[in-house]
């Protein structure tokens, strides 16, 4: 039976972003929002699948290997499983803009979800801080809620 699921982007909404221009490249540089383990907690306790949806083209510049990507987000998620808040699953674009359809706000990422999870796109959210995050709720048909890059929902 399809499941409704909560699509989060990653930086500005799970934890701070970097400056412009710069990126997250381990552990030692990821500072999560305020709240973020609390409505992720909810959204479980209510039957959602929780799955990060990224664009993280620091990885094709070279600004970050794909190994420290993956390294941090095993640590991001462990660190959220102690604080009881489960990510099932994270779907990552490693792309340039304009060479792939994973890329945000194009729907490649979670359609790519969609089919490993069988999700229900219709009782489905994107939580982001952007208009690509918005633009691809739009591109996907499902709700979308701005995080304000403090922790809160608005």
């Amino acid at each position: 039976m399809s499941r409704p699921c909560v699509f989060l982007d990653r930086d500005g909404v799970i934890n701070e972003k970097a400056p412009p221009g710069e990126y997250i490249r381990n552990w030692k540089e990821f500072r999560f929002l305020p709240n973020v383990s609390d409505w992720i907690r909810i959204f479980n306790a209510l039957g959602y699948l929780v799955i990060v949806v990224t664009n993280q083209r620091g990885i094709a510049r070279g600004m970050v290997s794909q190994a420290d990507t993956d390294e941090l987000h095993s640590k991001m998620v462990r660190e959220l499983s102690e604080r009881g808040a489960r990510i099932d699953d994270i779907f990552l674009c490693p792309h340039e803009e304009d060479t792939c359809n994973c890329r945000k706000p194009r729907p490649g990422l979670v359609l790519q979800a969609r089919e490993k999870w069988d999700i229900d796109l219709g009782r489905s959210l994107m939580i982001g801080d952007s208009a690509r995050d918005e633009a691809l709720a739009a591109a996907c048909g499902i709700r979308f809620l701005r995080a304000d890059g403090a922790g809160r929902l608005v």
